[in-house]
């Protein structure tokens, strides 16, 4: 337990008491934001995606519909990403995503 709590601060790192408190705490909060992470990170590719469709004339929600409509399957990483990096590749995908709209409307 003390070598798990090796650079801790004061009692923490040397006192087996303290030192198990903080390692039983740090290990549940490691638990924990290892979801939280996952969940910080979709949460990030939304807001660029939303941002890089907003800007070529979509909605987020919008543009995942033609998606999945159009049958593309990309993630929000990597949509992120290439929202990000090539602008001629994200708006190759947003005019997919109107286009399967369109057809969706027509056939409806």
């Amino acid at each position: 337990m003390l070598q798990a709590a090796k650079g801790f601060r004061l009692r923490r790192s040397k006192l087996y008491r303290y030192a198990s408190d903080a390692v039983d705490h740090g290990r549940q909060y490691a638990y924990r934001d290892r979801k939280v992470k996952k969940r910080e990170f979709r949460y990030l590719w939304q807001v660029r995606i939303n941002a890089a469709t907003r800007a070529l004339g979509m909605t987020y929600s919008r543009f995942i519909e033609g998606l999945k409509a159009a049958q593309v399957a990309l993630d929000r990483k990597i949509l992120s990403d290439l929202a990000a990096t090539d602008n001629a590749a994200f708006a190759e995908l947003v005019r997919i995503a109107q286009d399967a709209l369109k057809a969706k409307a027509v056939k409806a």
